[in-house]
């Protein structure tokens, strides 16, 4: 089981306001939030996948790709990671926690991170300071600990870090230069669509961009 959270549109990514003109920054963060949801959905290690928001436009997206969706609990980021997870999913089953804002993830990334994952571990994002996801195996409590320096906070709880070559999946999309990493990468296709709209893909240059 695998849970992706999602703040309401209007109030996501804030870090990334100026990246693109400001009527279109919410398109920009649903683009994303879309390209990952279809990435995670198809991976094969993942059965389901459980969005947790109380953003309409982002509830009626995800189920377009196959995605649930569960209410946010409206106490913050690892409060609603640890409700999709624990309470949701349930403690009887692997679960496994994202971030949505990954669109050049490809789902054999996703797979040998999954695989990889014995007990409780995370993997760090490209800077190696984050976290890009947090799994656990059947009763053992999430413990979520994203926020500033989360990938040593997962270190310090007992989480073991996952290393590998899964570069889409450790670039999550802060700034307007991880757009141009991501688009380099390989962005998935409605990240890169709306990129091409606003004149911004110039720096898709790699062949898993074309199309």
């Amino acid at each position: 089981m695998t849970v992706i959270p999602v703040k309401e549109l209007s109030a996501a990514k804030s870090r990334l306001r100026g990246a693109v003109p400001g009527q279109r920054h919410p398109e920009l963060v649903l683009a994303m939030v879309r390209d990952t949801a279809t990435a995670v959905l198809s991976a094969t290690t993942v059965a389901e996948l459980i969005v947790v928001t109380d953003d309409p436009v982002v509830a009626e997206a995800v189920r377009e790709v196959g995605a649930k969706v569960a209410p946010d609990p409206g106490a913050g980021l690892n409060a609603a990671l640890r409700f999709g997870a624990d309470e949701v999913a349930g403690l009887s089953t692997h679960r496994a926690v994202l971030t949505g804002d990954l669109p050049a993830l490809r789902p054999a990334d996703l797979d040998a991170a999954l695989r990889a994952a014995t007990g409780r571990a995370f993997v760090p994002d490209a800077a190696g300071t984050g976290t890009v996801l947090l799994a656990v195996p059947p009763r053992v409590p999430l413990d979520p600990r994203f926020g500033p320096g989360s990938a040593a906070a997962h270190r310090a709880s007992g989480a073991s870090p996952l290393t590998g070559d899964w570069l889409g999946l450790r670039q999550d999309v802060d700034t307007a230069a991880d757009l141009e990493t991501v688009l380099g990468l390989g962005a998935g296709v409605r990240t890169r669509s709306l990129l091409r709209d606003l004149g911004l893909s110039q720096a898709c240059t790699s062949a898993a961009c074309a199309g």
